[in-house]
């Protein structure tokens, strides 16, 4: 086995390390009830993150990889707390075309053997998770977390670092969920500026 870098192992740990902290105060936020995930979001993330994993493991992405294996993992523990404790139950008919767009993309990973096919379109299929969330965060921008999305850009920007093999199969994902973390998080900035704090939210991030 060939030797890892040691700069690919410090990133590498800086992203699995940064994971954990940012999900350890985004499930605590969930818990008391600071933030209002938006189930549909969370339930296309987990699905698309963990497959992507797998993806990356095929193309050599080596110890890069695990930092978003672990988040997928954790994604849908977050999916399962929107769903039961403090979801966000505003869904709208257009929440339903992101998802059915999301989930009708995924198949692919099975009909095709061609990983950076399959990293494409659970790509696509994570930026469409996106849709409900900005659509809820327009009019209600004090409940989501808007650290959470800042840092998480950051985290994908060590992922890319410590990936072991550089190809659009490896980087697609992290560096393409890593720009719309941080649009996510302008997003939400800019509508504070905009829409009045209501009196019985808390400061979330």
């Amino acid at each position: 086995m060939e030797d890892i870098p040691t700069i690919k192992a410090v990133f590498s740990a800086a992203a699995l390390l940064l994971t954990f902290v940012l999900f350890y105060i985004y499930i605590r936020s969930i818990l008391r009830d600071e933030v209002r995930p938006h189930v549909f979001s969370w339930m296309i993330w987990a699905a698309g993150t963990v497959i992507v994993f797998f993806a990356q493991l095929s193309d050599g992405a080596g110890i890069g990889a695990w930092p978003i294996g672990i988040s997928g993992v954790i994604t849908f523990l977050v999916a399962v707390l929107a769903l039961t404790r403090s979801a966000d139950k505003s869904i709208v008919p257009m929440d339903w075309v992101f998802l059915v767009l999301a989930l009708s993309a995924l198949p692919l990973w099975f009909a095709t053997s061609n990983p950076l096919l399959a990293v494409l379109v659970l790509t696509i299929v994570d930026l469409l998770g996106f849709g409900p969330s900005v659509r809820k965060s327009w009019s209600l921008p004090y409940e989501e977390n808007a650290q959470f999305f800042a840092l998480g850009a950051v985290r994908n920007g060590f992922v890319v670092i410590a990936l072991e093999n550089y190809s659009w199969t490896t980087v697609l994902f992290p560096a393409a969920v890593g720009l719309a973390c941080l649009l996510f998080f302008a997003v939400i900035l800019m509508r504070r500026q905009v829409v009045p704090r209501p009196a019985t939210t808390s400061e979330s991030g």
